[in-house]
């Protein structure tokens, strides 16, 4: 399968603090409209692999002869430890272990919080903030979503098309505060295009925060929404900033937007 990956990426490289810092972006294009195309690396050396994940997919843990992220990344590689997952029908960036030690401090920095993360949503509703005005969110999040009033498939009905895996943090448990900042950057209608920067790493986190607020994200009939999207749910791990496994060096890691979504959306995009 290695045989198959796509380099998309561009980087450099800066000063911050006492430290190296490298900026790591996503080269334009839509990554993340097929499987078949194989896997697309943001990085990778000899302690990790960056990787930018499909809507449609499950990180890891795919039923047998179904592809998973895991699956793809895996290929010919000696090792590749899990060490954070986003939910199946949400696309973005992943990480990967490439021997247990990296993969051991990656999954720490996830349990400790000094990751920063940093989705892009497109949402149904009202979106209870001003423009560009970042709010904090802290909110009760129970181990069964149906505790929240939302059932196996949501309020909306049927459940989203495809496999919709439990993912989550290492640091997550079940029952426990899940925290985020988020921010609407544009309106169009009765949709609105939003920031989101989780703290915590809980089940389904920013689907069910921004569905309590009545503002579903696009295409999550398992949580409300009524509009269809046909790649997943419109969710996507955009950022994601870790410090590199052995030289400590800082990683600026972005995943751009897929086509789909402004082709959807047009009016959301306009602009830039």
């Amino acid at each position: 399968m290695a045989s198959m990956s796509q380099p998309a990426s561009l980087a450099s490289c800066r000063r911050r603090g006492d430290r190296l810092a490298r900026i790591i972006r996503g080269r334009g294009g839509d990554p993340m409209s097929s499987v078949s195309r194989g896997l697309v690396i943001l990085h990778e050396d000899d302690h990790l692999l960056v990787c930018v994940k499909p809507a449609g997919i499950p990180t890891a843990n795919a039923p047998r002869g179904e592809t998973s992220l895991y699956t793809l990344a895996r290929g010919t590689r000696s090792f590749i430890g899990v060490v954070s997952r986003i939910d199946a029908p949400v696309s973005g960036v992943v990480v990967f272990g490439k021997t247990s030690a990296a993969a051991a401090d990656l999954a720490e920095q996830f349990r400790s919080r000094t990751v920063v993360k940093e989705y892009v949503a497109i949402t149904e509703g009202r979106f209870p903030a001003p423009l560009e005005q970042w709010r904090e969110w802290r909110d009760f999040l129970p181990a069964d979503p149906r505790m929240l009033g939302f059932g196996a498939a949501g309020r909306g009905g049927a459940g989203p098309v495809g496999r919709d895996d439990d993912e989550a943090d290492p640091e997550d448990q079940p029952g426990r505060e899940a925290v985020a900042r988020a921010r609407v950057v544009r309106r169009s209608g009765e949709v609105s295009l939003v920031e989101l920067e989780p703290s915590t790493g809980r089940k389904h986190q920013l689907r069910l925060q921004l569905a309590l607020r009545r503002c579903p994200i696009v295409g999550d009939r398992r949580y409300g929404a009524r509009l269809p999207f046909p790649l997943g749910i419109a969710l996507h791990a955009r950022k994601l900033t870790i410090d590199h496994p052995s030289s400590g060096e800082r990683l600026f890691l972005e995943a751009p937007l897929p086509l789909g979504w402004s082709d959807r959306f047009p009016a959301l995009f306009a602009g830039g």
